[in-house]
């Protein structure tokens, strides 16, 4: 393999080559076989973009990804046993005051304040749980733990994510449908259009065990569910509720703000005019305002990854040795899209517009 990160790509029906920059590639919707230039972001000289229509998948750098599997050796998930039947969030820190801090410490003799027969079952369920768990199975530990608790599923199952989020029409009322879907997995980023290759999110989703959202559980799921026809009974986190069990609420982009993430050229850009962006794209077919609304769509995705990694380590902080259990920070991936801000300008003069802050 050539040291240089840059490589050739036969582009697909046409008899010559591409060079693109190793780790971000957008790979043609329309062809598999074509592999369009995208580092635009990481070679701010260069003015190569992905063309909107066609790309629909970018891969992100490859150091992300190994960042992100050394990282997911040991998490919390080990030392969890609030999934166990009849051992709730009190009987879990009796355990760990006890010693048993972990499913290996759980060992063969008798633990203080346990009966030998709770033992017993506590060790069933901590073997069967070392079988889920090598099988890549978080739906076993999502149907038994408390909501509140399912942020323990991130780290052992961080190669199975899918961090989601859709723009809409409108809240869900008669004749609102989806606009735009972005989904992020650490790795990959995919995006949806309405009208062009929304169907294909059917299909990719089934790729992934663990879904990711904000308020996911009472808006995008169903959304998504209503449209596709769904059953999206992949184990879930929505960060809404376990970002409030730590004191930030008032919406994903005020959350974003507190834990100290910023948007950039997208700062303005909220869910009520991501609803203004479709209706200039789809009036006068402004692909511009179309591109806006993929990069505010796909800012909320990549977001989600940022925000689980700092709920993660804040949550992790207050379990036995939590700060051996700390993730790294998020490195940023490529992102395909910018705001076009004579676009965002325009509207904001033109509409009314005033920031609701979603």
């Amino acid at each position: 393999m050539s040291s240089s990160p840059w490589e050739w790509v036969w582009n697909g029906d046409e008899d010559v080559a591409t060079p693109f920059h190793v780790g971000a590639v957008s790979r043609c919707a329309a062809s598999p076989r074509v592999v369009w230039p995208c580092f635009w972001q990481s070679n701010p000289g260069c003015d190569i973009r992905v063309p909107s229509h066609l790309a629909s998948e970018i891969h992100t750098e490859p150091g992300i990804a190994a960042a992100r599997r050394s990282s997911q050796t040991r998490g919390v998930l080990r030392q969890t046993f609030c999934h166990v039947p009849g051992v709730g969030i009190k009987a879990e820190e009796r355990l760990w005051a006890s010693g048993v801090v972990s499913w290996d410490a759980l060992g063969d003799g008798m633990v203080e304040g346990v009966t030998a027969r709770k033992r017993e079952s506590l060790a069933r369920h901590v073997e069967e749980s070392r079988r889920q768990l090598a099988g890549n199975n978080p739906l076993f530990f999502a149907e038994t733990m408390p909501a509140a608790e399912h942020w323990r599923l991130f780290r052992e199952f961080r190669d199975s994510v899918a961090y989601v989020d859709i723009e809409t029409t409108g809240l869900g009322g008669y004749g609102d449908h989806i606009t735009t879907i972005a989904l992020y997995d650490g790795r990959m980023i995919r995006h949806y259009v309405h009208g062009q290759n929304l169907a294909d999110f059917k299909r990719d989703i089934r790729e992934y065990r663990l879904l990711v959202t904000y308020n996911g559980k009472t808006f995008d799921l169903p959304f998504l569910r209503s449209a596709f026809g769904l059953a999206l009974d992949q184990a879930h986190i929505d960060l809404r509720y376990v970002l409030a069990g730590l004191g930030y609420k008032g919406g994903l982009k005020a959350c974003e703000r507190s834990l100290g993430l910023d948007r950039g050229d997208l700062a303005e850009v909220d869910g009520y005019f991501a609803v203004l962006l479709w209706n200039d794209y789809k009036r006068r077919q402004n692909v511009q305002a179309l591109e806006t609304l993929l990069a505010y769509n796909i800012r909320d995705v990549t977001n989600l990854e940022a925000l689980l990694v700092r709920a993660y380590n804040l949550k992790v902080a207050a379990v036995p040795f939590g700060a051996e259990l700390a993730l790294p920070p998020v490195i940023p991936p490529v992102e395909p899209f910018r705001a076009h801000e004579p676009t965002v300008r325009r509207l904001k003069g033109t509409m009314g517009w005033v920031s609701i802050g979603r």
